[in-house]
């Protein structure tokens, strides 16, 4: 509640814009995952930095590879729906780098913190995971066939890398970090 004569305040809690219609919704959802996915994209080269495991390293380089085709294919979604390729600011993203960004400022490198890098990747993996879940079914339900395919895409490769994650997690990051506690 504002006061009276108090300014309004100048963060970004600005009111989401109504929905009229399913593809409203449909469009603010993609615009939410393509700032998520440029967010990501700024992120990765960060995390592949500070990883201490060659193997995840290039999981990191790979995925930010990719991501940059799934930005390219979240441009095609838009410009096949007829509507301008924006972002809407993702809080969830940036709530999931926030909590990475804390990792990356660990001074030291090292199993540990590699396991800790897998969880913060796997919290951003299945944060995508479903939302290209939802968006995929919306797109459907939408008859945007070709929209679908375009997301379904993303929402397989997203799927693989948490896959990924989880086997170098299992294949001996976890217990490595284990041991040099």
């Amino acid at each position: 509640m504002r006061v009276k004569n108090q300014p309004k305040s100048t963060s970004q809690n600005i009111p989401m814009k109504q929905f009229h219609s399913m593809k409203d919704a449909f469009i603010h959802e993609l615009r939410d995952i393509y700032d998520a996915e440029k967010q990501l994209l700024k992120a990765l080269p960060e995390m592949e930095k500070k990883a201490a495991s060659p193997d995840l390293k290039a999981a990191f380089r790979e995925h930010c590879e990719q991501t940059e085709e799934q930005v390219r294919r979240l441009e095609q979604c838009f410009e096949k729906l007829g509507e301008k390729a924006s972002a809407t600011s993702c809080k969830a993203m940036k709530g999931i780098i926030a909590e990475g960004e804390d990792l990356l400022k660990q001074k030291d490198s090292g199993d540990i913190l590699d396991a800790a890098l897998i969880g913060a990747a796997q919290k951003a993996e299945h944060y995508e995971i479903a939302t290209y879940g939802t968006l995929a079914e919306w797109a459907k339900g939408l008859g945007e066939t070709a929209v679908k395919d375009l997301l379904g895409k993303t929402l397989s490769e997203e799927e693989e890398t948490d896959e990924l994650l989880t086997k170098l997690a299992r294949g001996g990051i976890n217990r490595m970090a284990k041991s040099a506690a």
